[in-house]
């Protein structure tokens, strides 16, 4: 008994051990979503520019990325060239100010320019809330009937999109044309 006793440290070191080292493999940008696959959640939100409620209803019909930003991240302002590339190459891209301040993010818009078909003010945090949004930025692949189909945390750069991002953007694509 006594050495079952002496033993104990090690065996609780060991399984400790193997779980932190399985730790050194994961993919950081891959958190986990319970969204994946159902719908994308209803809100109704101000535009960040305009008059009048945006609502889910708003994102249906086209495929898009539903891009998680804000004016105090400085990881958006990196990512923010890409999107308008990818908005010039016709990816449809929507925007959620995420916990900000309007006029800062009206003001953003003008000086960096605007990739986003919609943009939806979420001051609050309400919409992120119900998203599961850890930080900006995070993107969302909605397809054309508004089922949410991936999550991707992080900036996304024209590497990661070129190679990891674009053909589930393309994969909408087809499966709406069908």
């Amino acid at each position: 008994m006594r050495r079952l006793i002496l033993l104990l440290p090690l065996v609780i070191f060991l399984g400790v051990a193997v779980f932190l080292y399985r730790g050194l493999f994961l993919d950081p940008s891959e958190l986990p979503s319970a969204l994946i696959d159902k719908p994308f959640p209803a809100f109704s939100l101000p535009a960040v520019e305009g008059d009048g409620l945006v609502t889910q209803e708003n994102l249906l019909g086209k495929p898009s990325l539903v891009n998680v930003w804000a004016t105090w991240c400085v990881a958006c302002k990196v990512e923010h060239p890409v999107l308008n590339k990818l908005a010039a190459m016709g990816v449809n891209i929507h925007g959620v100010n995420y916990k900000d301040d309007n006029a800062a993010a009206q003001k953003w818009l003008s000086e960096f320019h605007d990739p986003y078909q919609l943009n939806i003010s979420d001051p609050k945090g309400t919409l992120g809330l119900d998203l599961g949004v850890y930080g900006a930025p995070e993107t969302f692949f909605v397809d054309a009937r508004g089922i949410i189909r991936h999550k991707f945390v992080g900036v996304i750069d024209e590497a990661i999109w070129r190679e990891k991002l674009a053909p589930l953007y393309q994969q909408m694509v087809d499966e709406a044309r069908q």
